[in-house]
């Protein structure tokens, strides 16, 4: 494999990618502890890839106990210099129903106590990183190119508000979110954002809605099960934008 590699983390619904050639598992600490899984290396489409399982391999990692230094650090570490991730969120906006697909442009952290900064780490110092823009506009015009090409519905940006999770929000939480002037809400993306921009590595991130947020439409109780049933279907979609991705906008492919 050669050129730049380009790192995928998969959340809920999308644990891994069958696609993958020349698989190779890689199983690698940091010096901040174990990343969620192994690191899967190999092609889609004579692209080099990084694949992590952001919630470990089988699924069992909440979003507040995920050690999102340690997949940031691996990543790096193995030659990764771009990070798509993959985000299934909750939708608020309108236009944010199950199944949709959107490539946000802003987030807005509602998280706390979580380690999302590699500078407070022995006598490491502190970098405050220029998180205006929290997500890399060159990877997500790419993404965008991409949906255009495999002629897939990808709205283009949004507000992801992020919450601490591993429940889902109240009623007057969401209409808070929606008051705040978010479009989504999720659990992962900002940790993984921020440890990006100081690693030096370009984040973008695919937020697939699972569901609409509690009090947005649909049934009055959210269930797993309808979650499951959206992603799946949903995620067959992210895996054709993602390999569009790769196979003609993907850094050091010509």
């Amino acid at each position: 494999m050669s050129g730049p590699m380009i790192g995928i983390i998969g959340g809920t619904g999308f644990g891994r990618i069958a696609d993958l050639l020349a698989v190779q598992s890689v199983e690698l600490e940091t010096e901040y502890g174990w990343p969620s899984a192994a690191v899967v290396i190999g092609q889609i489409d004579q692209a080099s890839v990084a694949f992590l399982a952001r919630h470990g391999s089988p699924h069992r990692i909440a979003p507040h106990r995920v050690n999102y230094r340690a997949n940031i650090a691996v990543l790096k570490a193995l030659g990764v210099t771009e990070v798509i991730a993959i985000n299934a969120v909750g939708g608020i906006a309108d236009w944010a129903g199950p199944g949709a697909i959107a490539l946000p442009t802003q987030l807005i952290d509602y998280t706390h106590g979580r380690l999302s900064s590699f500078s407070d780490v022995g006598d490491r110092a502190v970098e405050h990183i220029d998180f205006s823009e929290p997500f890399s506009e060159p990877l997500r015009q790419r993404l965008l190119a991409a949906a255009v090409s495999a002629g897939l519905a990808v709205h283009d940006g949004g507000v992801i508000a992020v919450t601490q999770g591993p429940r889902l929000e109240t009623r007057a939480e969401v209409a808070r979110l929606r008051r705040d002037g978010n479009d989504l809400v999720g659990m992962t993306s900002m940790t993984e954002a921020a440890l990006a921009r100081e690693a030096g590595l370009g984040y973008a991130s695919i937020a697939v809605s699972a569901n609409a947020a509690a009090g947005c439409g649909g049934s009055e109780i959210i269930t797993m099960h309808e979650i499951e049933q959206t992603l799946e279907e949903a995620m067959q979609r992210v895996l054709r934008l993602v390999r569009e991705c790769l196979r003609h906008h993907s850094p050091g492919i010509s």
